[in-house]
């Protein structure tokens, strides 16, 4: 029996293990969205909003490490999907967007709704293209398929809105073979890359997430070279358990002083999947090797005395032959020393009783008038209910930070975020897709009160699906980065005040639970209540809006523009 264009898609997506399409419906997508209506093993996630869809997709590619889908349909409905899209691209994942179309008699006419696809997606996609007539099909979307999976990127397949229900002729299995090569630099280099990491008395790593399935090599790399290992990010999920005692934490604006002390002071870095895309935080006057699959990051961010094209795993287990076990382990040993005592302290802060002990109440008297919750605590207080095998997204700016700081990826916790693109409204979507691929898993969700706004019409698609997500919402009233980055200039607060609502009411209103913490005397039992509480759950915290997130080296420009900044905003009134 032929099968309809829109079939073949959908048989195809659910062989290829997709269990869920994201999307929002509409009249071009209506034979795709019947094709999955009556197909076992694939469902349709109706969404608010293209953009949510596009970010739930990407979300769940990068947990199941598998192919991500989303749908729009014509013109606004494609349109919307870009953000999120963009997201999937700059994390590297396979995520497919099936794009809605005018009819092809229409094409070319400025139709209503008409959208140029395929120039609209030109710069996201790695492959993009408009299915013209029924015989393109199943060659077309094999070709899609496999450019997303092998080049880790979005692909974008437009399907005019009266070719889905028609019949495909000579129709085949679709084949989208999916081995992939392991790969690793030749002996000459592994053996130059020897000779440099061994002449180096004070290495340190920086690991990436493209490092993930090498976790052994890599801490067999750091015992032998006594390395210490600075952790982007995206590497906190894998490397950054107990087991770990090499690992120092984060660089950059979230990061600490350890971690800058062990970059600082090598005499090689040694960089393992990452592209860390800060030039500001790389040492300089070292030596580095750089170890990366795809060859155009090599030299990119910093420049390199010798760039490894390979898997990182491969190309260690070629190396560690011949590396030389280093004796002394001080360089290890005074950076593991400097980053336990800043756990430490970073631990008082995050204490519920730090605003009344002594040092806590003079500081409160300056910073936090109000005494609202401390985000540190809360980000501590999440730590310590969360499960051990948890979800966690983040929004990107603060939200981001305090999870940097004071959530543990240990166990089997996994991390999500828009680390690259660095979007507003990722955390409450991608908790979406993260929930629906592993409903078995407990899945949170640290959102800015700005970002959930953003796209707080989504709540509803957690509770129309029963998503048993935590949102907890650090709500400062506040877009908490932009404010730092203006004091940090030397400029007054401006725009970045929120008239935000009692989003524990709204929540209540849409069909959640909703919990409300507005001091830190109601903190713990508010945390325990949303994890013990089954269903969703959005956990509303009044937090610091004046809190600061001290960068691991913070120079005097950055202290001077602070204290204009104050001064600024006491003239105008501006005292938060």
């Amino acid at each position: 029996m032929a099968r309809t264009v829109a079939r073949v898609i959908v048989d195809t997506l659910r062989d290829l293990g997709v269990r869920h399409v994201f999307g929002v419906v509409g009249d071009a997508l209506n034979p795709l969205t019947d094709a999955i209506r009556t197909t076992e093993g694939i469902d349709w996630v109706g969404c608010r909003h293209e953009e949510a869809a596009a970010f739930a997709a990407g979300a769940q590619s990068q947990l199941s490490r598998t192919l991500g889908v989303c749908a729009g349909t014509v013109g606004p409905g494609s349109v919307h999907l870009l953000n999120g899209l963009y997201d999937a691209a700059k994390s590297g994942t396979p995520v497919l967007a099936i794009a809605g179309q005018v009819p092809l008699a229409e094409l070319g006419g400025d139709y209503f709704q008409e959208v140029d696809n395929d120039l609209l997606f030109r710069d996201v996609a790695v492959f993009r293209a408009t299915v013209a007539s029924p015989e393109q099909l199943p060659r077309l979307l094999e070709t899609a398929v496999r450019a997303a999976l092998s080049e880790g990127g979005v692909a974008v397949l437009t399907v005019p809105a009266d070719l889905g229900g028609q019949e495909v002729p000579q129709d085949r299995p679709v084949r989208i073979p999916l081995a992939r090569a392991v790969t690793r630099p030749e002996d000459t280099a592994v053996w130059e890359a020897a000779e440099l990491l061994n002449a180096a008395r004070r290495v340190t790593l920086l690991v990436g997430r493209g490092a993930r399935d090498a976790y052994g090599e890599v801490i067999a790399t750091a015992e032998r070279l006594a390395a210490p290992m600075v952790l982007t990010l995206k590497a906190k999920e894998g490397f950054e358990g107990d087991d770990n005692s090499y690992q120092v934490g984060q660089t950059g604006l979230i990061g600490n002083p350890a971690a800058a002390h062990a970059l600082d002071s090598c005499d090689l870095l040694l960089m393992l999947g990452t592209d860390f895309p800060y030039r500001e935080w790389y040492p300089t006057g070292c030596k580095v090797v750089q170890v990366d699959l795809r060859e155009r990051r090599l030299g990119r961010r910093t420049p390199v005395d010798l760039g490894l094209t390979g898997d990182v795993g491969a190309t260690l287990r070629a190396l560690l032959p011949h590396l030389t076990a280093v004796a002394d382990r001080t360089h290890l040993e005074t950076a593991r020393e400097r980053f336990v005592d800043w756990r430490n302290s970073q631990a008082r802060l995050a204490h519920p009783q730090h605003d009344h002990r002594l040092v806590g109440r003079l500081r409160s008297a300056l910073d936090n008038p109000a005494d609202d919750v401390r985000p540190e605590a809360l980000a501590a207080a999440v730590n310590a209910c969360a499960a051990e095998d948890a979800v966690f997204t983040s929004d990107t700016g603060m939200a981001t930070v305090w999870l940097s700081r004071f959530v543990t990826m240990r166990g089997k916790r996994s991390l999500l975020g828009s680390y690259n693109l660095g979007s507003m409204a990722n955390a409450m979507p991608q908790a979406i897709g993260a929930q629906l691929w592993a409903p078995d898993r407990q899945v949170v969700a640290f959102c800015g009160d700005g970002g959930l706004s953003m796209l707080l019409g989504d709540l509803m698609t957690i509770r129309t699906h029963r998503l048993p997500v935590k949102l907890v919402v650090f709500d400062n009233r506040r877009l908490g980065m932009v404010k730092l980055e203006q004091e940090q200039a030397g400029l007054p607060e401006f725009g970045t005040e929120l008239e935000s609502p009692d989003f524990a009411a709204v929540a209540e209103a849409l069909g959640l639970t909703g919990i409300r913490v507005t001091g830190p005397d109601g903190l713990e039992e508010g945390v325990r209540r949303a994890f013990d509480t089954p269903g969703p759950v959005l956990l509303d915290v009044l937090t610091n809006p004046q809190e600061l997130a001290v960068p691991g080296k913070a120079g005097v420009e950055q202290g001077w523009g602070f204290a204009v900044a104050k001064v600024k905003e006491k003239l105008l009134g501006h005292e938060g």
